[in-house]
C-alpha cells in the first residue's frame, strides 16, 4: 500500500504485522522500501534484542539520506522507540524517517534545507551578456629576449 503523508507509527504498525509472518531481517527491509516508496528521503530502523539465539544484539538498517545534526534534525527527522512482545523476549525497535521538503508543510517541514541551492533560469537570453574584465583585444606574443 502506498501513503504519502507517513509518520514513524506507520513504519511500526507494517513492521509488527510483518514480523509475525517473516524473519527480523526481512520484516525491516521490506518495511523500509514501503518507507522509501512512500516518498521518505531516508530511513534508519535499529532492531535489538534477541534476534537469533540466546545472546541479544543490534542490527541497524539504513536507507537513503540522513540528517544527524543541526536545527534541520529537529524539522526533518520524526523519530519513535517501541518495544514488542514476542516468545523469546522484548524486542526493542528505534525508528527514523528523514521527510521530504514540502512547501505547503503538510506532509514534511516547510523550511528548505540549509544546503539546498537552487539554480534561477537567466531573465533574457538574448541579451549580450557583457565581462567587464575580459578584453576583446588580440594577445600579443611575447617577444624574445635579445642578448
Amino acid at each position: 500500500f502506498f501513503f504519502h503523508c507517513f509518520r514513524c507509527s506507520f513504519i511500526f504498525a507494517v513492521f509488527c504485522f510483518q514480523l509475525y509472518l517473516r524473519r527480523v531481517r526481512e520484516a525491516v527491509v521490506s518495511t523500509q522500501s514501503t518507507g522509501m516508496e512512500s516518498g521518505a528521503k531516508g530511513c534508519e530502523v535499529v532492531v535489538s534484542g534477541k534476534l537469533r539465539g540466546q545472546r541479544a544484539k543490534s542490527m541497524k538498517f539504513v536507507d537513503g539520506l540522513m540528517i544527524h545534526t543541526g536545527e534541520p534534525k529537529n524539522l526533518y527527522v520524526d523519530t519513535a522507540v517501541r518495544h514488542v512482545l514476542l516468545r523469546q523476549g522484548v524486542l526493542g525497535i528505534k525508528v527514523k524517517i528523514m521527510l521530504p521538503h514540502d512547501p505547503q508543510g503538510k506532509c514534511g517541514p516547510k523550511v528548505p534545507l540549509p544546503d539546498h541551492v537552487s539554480i534561477a533560469e537567466p531573465k533574457d537570453s538574448d541579451a549580450k551578456i557583457e565581462h567587464p574584465y575580459s578584453t576583446c583585444e588580440e594577445k600579443q606574443e611575447p617577444q624574445p629576449l635579445s642578448a
